[in-house]
Parts: structure tokens; sequence; C-alpha cells
């Protein structure tokens, strides 16, 4: 099991407050990286030996944009590729586009932009535009993240199709609240194994501005900030640990299961009941189902 990326998300806090999302990104969510705590993470990534790349993430990273910046440099001063996610909010033109991503010219090789009827409208789609053109200038490599609309995906279920270019709604977080009834429920006799996340080799892990690992958003393997990568990779057992482990054995609905967690019939999908089943137990294991952030708006 070799751990080779890191995800930091820089923040929660975001320009918008999208339904599909599953941090519950909005302009109230609390919680940012320090450049001290930014500088510890990459160090311990550093001294494990095995990462190979950093990615910034949210919420909106170009929020903070001078300690995104710095966090860049550092990342690619220590050697590591590195990757951004953003929504595209600061591409309001060319030359704004340019500012922004010029001092990052050979730092960053890869630009993932948001842009879907969840961030924007139509008139929106120029800063995308926008930012494209100038991060080929700079000779970065960008693509961009379109997730279907629930009706969309209703279609799929019936005809097994869904638009180019697009992907589904995982119905966790926000998407669980906002979105899981607009589609067409599936009987949760059908959740028995996690079809997008690999617990064994996860390859990957997200790191929040709290410092905690999430080997799936909400839930976590440890917290960086009170004890070092290495240990908490080492220590990891995914068959043994309180939430992966039932999941690994028979979906959300061993989880369920083993801990007497009532549930209603349907759900949009294997996230949805995986959430709502999560959001029950969290009293029961409130270090492995956290931070609050991933399962709520915190104002």
């Amino acid at each position: 099991m070799e751990l080779t990326g890191l995800h930091l998300l820089l923040t929660y806090q975001c320009t918008l407050q999208c339904e599909h999302c599953f941090v519950f990104g909005s302009p109230w969510q609390e919680g940012t990286m320090s450049l001290d705590v930014i500088e510890n993470i990459l160090q311990q990534g550093k001294q494990l030996g095995t990462i190979k790349t950093i990615y910034f993430e949210g919420g909106e990273p170009f929020l903070y944009y001078p300690t995104l910046l710095r966090g860049v440099e550092m990342a690619y001063e220590m050697g590591f590729s590195v990757g951004l996610v953003s929504n595209g909010f600061w591409g309001i033109s060319e030359e704004d586009a340019f500012r922004a991503l010029s001092p990052m010219r050979g730092k960053v090789s890869m630009l993932s932009l948001s842009c879907d009827q969840y961030h924007w409208d139509n008139r929106y789609e120029e800063c995308i535009s926008n930012i494209e053109k100038v991060a080929e200038e700079l000779g970065i490599g960008t693509g961009v993240i379109t997730i279907a609309q629930p009706e969309a995906i209703n279609a799929m279920k019936s005809s097994g199709t869904i638009p180019p270019g697009e992907s589904t709604v995982m119905f966790r977080g926000r998407a669980a609240v906002e979105l899981s009834q607009k589609i067409t429920l599936s009987s949760w006799e059908n959740f028995d194994s996690c079809p997008h996340e690999d617990f064994l080799n996860p390859g990957r892990v997200h790191i929040d501005p709290l410092g905690y690992l999430h080997i799936c958003q909400g839930i976590t393997i440890g917290n960086l900030l009170e004890k070092s990568l290495d240990k908490i990779w080492a220590e990891y057992d995914a068959h043994t640990h309180p939430i992966t482990g039932p999941i690994l054995k028979g979906g959300p609905i061993e989880l369920a299961k083993k801990h007497g967690v009532e549930h209603a019939d349907g759900y949009a999908d294997v996230c949805h009941f995986c959430f709502e089943v999560r959001s029950q137990l969290r009293d029961k294991f409130p270090v492995e189902l956290g931070p609050d952030q991933m399962y709520k708006e915190i104002n």
C-alpha cells in the first residue's frame, strides 16, 4: 500500500454554495490552512518518501491567493508535481487570468476547472475560456470538471447514457441534502459495496484545514497536527477501521446493520445511503467521522 498523492483542502470557504458540493463549501464556511500548516504537511509528505503529487483544492483555493501561491512554490521546490482545482471565478478577463497564473508558470502541472450549471450560468463560461487560453500559453495543462444535473442522471438510469464530458453527482454532503429527492431512488439493499473509493490501496488522501486525513470525504484516519503522516499511514488498517472495515465487508449495508442504524427504503445512490448512515454514527465515532464541516454548514 503506497500513498502517492496529497490533496490539500486549502479552505472550506468558497465563492459559491453549489448544491452538489460534498464538503459544504460556501462563502460562510469556516476553516483555512495557514502557511505553517501547509509547510508542515509538505515536509511530512517529503519524509514519507512516496508522495509524488500535491493538489490544492477547496472550497475555492484562489480565495486565499497569497497563501496558495506560496504553497505552490513550496511544493514545487520540494520536488512535487503540483495541481490545482478551482471554479475559475477569477478569470474575469485574460489579463486577470494571466496575472493569477503567470507566477505559477513552470510550477503547476495541471489546473482542473469546475464548470457546470451548479457553478455558473452561461455568462461565466467566459471565465473558464479565458483561463484555458492563458494556461495553454503558459504551458499549464487544464481539464474541465462537469457534473450532470439530477435530471440527466434520471435519464441515464433509463437509457444507460449521460451527456458526453459529464459525470454523475455523488450524493454526499450538501448533495445528499439538496439533490437526493430530485432523482429516482433505489432500494438500500443494492448498496453492498463502495464503487468509488479503494480503502485498501487509496493512493491519495485529502487533508483538510484542521489537519484531518480523509480516506473518503468525512471518513478520517488521523490528524497530521496530532500525529505524523508516516505513523498514521503505518497504523492505518482498512479492515479494522470502524467505518471502512464494515464497508469493505458488505458496503454501507453492513455499516448500518452492525450499528443498528435506522434507514429509509430508498436512496439516490450508494453515497447517499452511506452519508446518511455515517451522519447517524457521528456521536459514536466523533474522531473517524468528522469534522463538522464535512457534514453540515458551519456559520
